[in-house]
C-alpha cells in the first residue's frame, strides 16, 4: 500500500483525504492518505518524516514545494507554485493541477464561457499563482490582479508574460477599475476571519464570482457577490475535485470520475456546514 498526505496550515478543514479515498474505491487501488499540519518553518522536515509516495500541498505552501522539487511542469514552472508532489528517488517532481481544475469546474460542471471575459483576481499568492496562466490559456480577454501588496501582483503579472492581457494593481485602485465579468477570491482572509471590503461597483448584470476557498471560508465572499448582484457565486469544491483527480492521475496513471465524488462530497459539506 502506497501512503500519500496533504500539507498545509490550517489544515483540519482538508476534504482532500476524503477525496482520494473515494477515488480508492472507485478506481479499486490500496492507499493511504492523511492530512498533516505543516507551515514554512517545517514543511520540509514533516515531508521527509511521512516518507510518503506523493503529496498534496495546499495554503500557504504551494511556493514552498516549488523550491524543494528537482524538476517541474511546464504548468508549475508557469505559475511558480506547486500543489502535487511526485516522489523520483530521493528527491521530488513537481506539477500544479489548480488551473486545469478550475477551468474545468468552471467550464465542464458550471457550463461558464471564460473566453473573452474581463477577469479581477483578488490575492497574488499560491492560490492566484496557480490558477492564473490556466485562465489565459482558457481565453480570458484580461486578467487583472489585485494585492494589498502591489508588488506581489506586479510580480505574478511580470512572470505570466503576457502585458497586453494581464495588469497588476494595488487593493486602493479598485473604484476605479470598473466592472468585471468574473471577480475569483484567491486570498485567504476568509479563512482568518477578515471580511474584504469591495465596492460594489465591480459587478455588472452579466458578472459571476468564484472563492478558490471551499465551505466556511467561502461564505463571506459569496454572500458579497450575491448581494452585489452576480449571476452564479460558486466556491471552489468542485476546483477540489478536479485538481485531485489530476493529481490522482500523476500518481497512478489513470484519472478517477469526479461527478458522483463531487455530488458526495457537497452532501458531506453541506451536512457538516449544517452541524455547524
Amino acid at each position: 500500500m502506497k501512503h500519500y498526505a496533504v500539507f498545509g496550515s490550517p489544515i483540519h478543514h482538508s476534504q482532500s483525504p476524503f477525496i482520494h479515498a473515494m477515488f480508492a474505491q472507485q478506481t479499486g487501488i490500496a492507499l493511504e492518505y492523511t492530512a498533516i499540519e505543516a507551515g514554512h518553518d517545517d514543511f520540509r522536515a514533516k515531508l521527509d518524516a511521512s516518507a510518503v509516495d506523493g503529496a498534496n500541498v495546499t495554503l500557504p505552501l504551494k511556493k514552498d514545494a516549488f523550491t524543494l522539487c528537482a524538476d517541474v511542469s511546464s504548468r508549475a514552472r508557469r505559475a511558480r507554485a506547486v500543489n502535487t508532489l511526485i516522489r523520483d528517488g530521493d528527491g521530488w517532481r513537481g506539477d500544479n493541477t489548480d488551473g486545469l481544475g478550475l477551468v474545468r469546474d468552471l467550464t465542464e460542471r458550471r457550463g461558464m464561457d471564460l473566453r473573452q471575459r474581463r477577469v479581477l483576481m483578488l490575492g497574488a499568492g499560491g492560490a492566484a499563482h496557480g490558477v492564473a496562466p490556466a485562465l489565459l490559456d482558457a481565453g480570458v480577454r484580461e486578467l487583472v490582479i489585485v494585492n494589498r501588496t502591489i508588488s506581489r501582483a506586479e510580480q505574478l503579472s511580470d512572470a505570466l508574460g503576457e502585458p497586453d492581457r494581464v495588469h497588476a494593481r494595488g487593493w486602493d485602485a479598485l473604484a476605479k477599475l470598473g466592472s468585471f465579468d468574473l471577480l475569483i477570491n484567491a486570498t485567504a482572509a476568509s479563512r482568518s476571519g477578515a471580511l474584504l471590503t469591495l465596492p460594489m461597483a465591480l459587478v455588472e448584470s452579466r458578472s459571476d464570482a468564484v472563492d478558490l476557498s471551499y465551505g466556511e471560508a467561502a461564505v463571506a465572499f459569496l454572500a458579497w457577490a450575491r448581494a452585489a448582484g452576480c449571476v452564479k457565486t460558486v466556491d471552489g469544491l468542485g476546483m477540489l475535485v478536479e485538481q485531485a483527480a489530476e493529481s490522482f492521475l500523476l500518481w497512478h496513471g489513470v484519472r478517477p470520475q469526479t461527478d458522483a465524488v463531487f455530488a458526495d462530497l457537497s452532501a458531506r459539506s453541506v451536512a457538516l456546514f449544517t452541524a455547524d
